[in-house]
């Protein structure tokens, strides 16, 4: 089933990248940047990284948090948080949960041979402050990924 803007979005618990834990239901009240990426440190996944980095402030500023998936485990979020000082947790989705629940892994030939290895598609979700879908981003831009979500906050 493809989730849809007045969904209520799929709950989950998951590992970040400090090895701590997150839930959606710790959003509850806040606006919600959720985006699934295929991989740590490649070029659209970095780039994608970095416009949030950079216009996290002004993301806050609009009352959301952000949150990133992929199916890497946590030393490689480590690695790829240490090395391009991404100042938002990212969630190890090693056993893609996360992503199943939210229809990020899979679909179609080609998402079919990524989940195959294990690898996410690349979608936002924006959830409102109740954990319903407000807007979903299906094809990002990675390097103004920012300037996109921004236009929805």
């Amino acid at each position: 089933m493809k989730l849809k803007i007045g969904d209520p979005a799929p709950m989950f618990v998951a590992t970040t990248t400090d090895g701590g834990r997150v839930s959606l239901s710790d959003y509850f009240g806040t606006k919600l940047v959720l985006y699934f990426y295929p991989m740590d440190d490649t070029p659209g996944c970095t780039k994608q990284a970095c416009s949030l980095r950079d216009h996290y402030r002004e993301i806050r500023g609009r009352g959301a948090d952000v949150l990133g998936v992929s199916t890497q485990d946590a030393e490689s979020h480590q690695r790829f948080t240490e090395k391009y000082q991404i100042n938002f947790p990212l969630v190890a989705d090693t056993d893609s949960a996360v992503a199943h629940a939210y229809g990020a892994i899979g679909g179609g030939l080609i998402g079919a041979a990524k989940s195959l290895f294990g690898v996410a598609n690349r979608v936002t979700f924006i959830i409102d402050e109740s954990g319903r879908i407000a807007h979903i981003i299906e094809a990002p831009d990675c390097a103004n990924h920012a300037d996109e979500v921004l236009k929805f906050l």
